[in-house]
């Protein structure tokens, strides 16, 4: 992961130089606030990569001597299959429509981003991946 930390930093460093670069030849503000933003939102990537590696474990990619059999084995824990996620995108795109065409859309959007978040937060405790 310190790594992957440098990379984002490194990354980081080049936008801003490309941003300061923009802004002072293309005097255009949207351009150069959208690349100014672009590495804020690096720079919080590589500070965050970097802080976690830390405190974690170095992993084989962070060692010279690592083979690729070093890195083998149980990676994390992943949700299981969902369909909520479908439904907050419905119940959003329902309310971005809102906007654009009228308020009264909200009606419809509300219960269905409810039912999307409620759905989502108890995926663990239906079916097969109930806790007991």
């Amino acid at each position: 992961m310190k790594i992957q930390g440098k990379m984002f930093l490194g990354m980081a460093v080049f936008i801003l130089a490309s941003a300061i670069v923009y802004g002072y030849w293309s005097k255009e503000p949207a351009g150069t606030t959208a690349l100014f933003l672009a590495f804020a939102l690096t720079l919080m990537i590589g500070f965050y990569l970097s802080f976690t590696a830390q405190r974690a474990d170095n992993g084989a990619q962070d060692r010279e001597d690592a083979d690729v059999a070093d890195d083998a084995g149980e990676i994390g824990f992943f949700s299981p299959h969902s369909w909520q996620p479908l439904a907050l995108a419905s119940g959003a795109t329902l309310a971005f429509l809102g906007i654009i065409f009228g308020w009264w859309l909200m009606v419809f959007a509300a219960p269905v981003i409810l039912f999307g978040l409620w759905g989502w937060g108890f995926d663990y405790y239906r079916g097969e991946n109930r806790t007991q």
